[in-house]
């Protein structure tokens, strides 16, 4: 299987959606706060309606988990040991785009898996690390990599470092020929 940068990879995943099992207690839900809401409004207390309201507002992320079962290359290795090798030497070089502070062979959120398993699946279809790194740049912009490119829109990060050392430097010798 050939794969260059413009075809997409499919990650397998289960076709149990969580969201298909998951309506019938919403609604359920939405039906018991409606029924609780109409017969608090009788007695005239909206604190109900208000401690109701906290606890979905405080229940959303607990919703928002897929449940769904991870890519096949997302926690497995490659068979080749040396595509294996190649895939972590390239996964520890991507940023997490969850995480932000990780790289994606480090990260546990379900985006950073199937960003693994894109990374491995591509490798062991023949791809070189360099064109699947090309790839994710290309898809999430270039600071998904640890190593941006050096480009016109970037040298002003690039010079700025020396910028401010040459400050410094400028700062203390400024400051020692006036003491002397």
């Amino acid at each position: 299987m050939n794969l260059n940068p413009t075809t997409s990879v499919r990650v397998e995943r289960s076709q149990d959606t969580p969201s298909s099992a998951d309506i019938p207690r919403l609604h359920q839900l939405v039906k018991f706060i409606l029924s609780v809401r109409r017969r608090r409004r009788s007695k005239g207390s909206g604190r109900t309606v208000l401690v109701v309201s906290a606890f979905l507002l405080l229940a959303t992320p607990a919703l928002a988990d897929s449940h769904l079962p991870a890519a096949r290359w997302a926690n497995s290795q490659l068979p080749d040991a040396r595509q294996e090798a190649a895939a972590r030497a390239l996964m520890e070089e991507i940023r997490c785009l969850v995480c932000q502070g990780q790289s994606i062979a480090d990260s546990d959120a379900e985006l950073a898996g199937d960003m693994r398993a894109v990374v491995r699946t591509r490798i062991a279809a023949g791809e070189r690390p360099e064109a699947v790194r090309g790839w994710l740049v290309e898809r999430y912009g270039a600071w998904v990599s640890y190593r941006p490119p050096v480009e016109p829109l970037s040298w002003p990060l690039w010079a700025a470092p020396l910028a401010l050392l040459g400050l410094a430097a400028w700062l203390v010798r400024k400051r020692l020929v006036r003491r002397r």
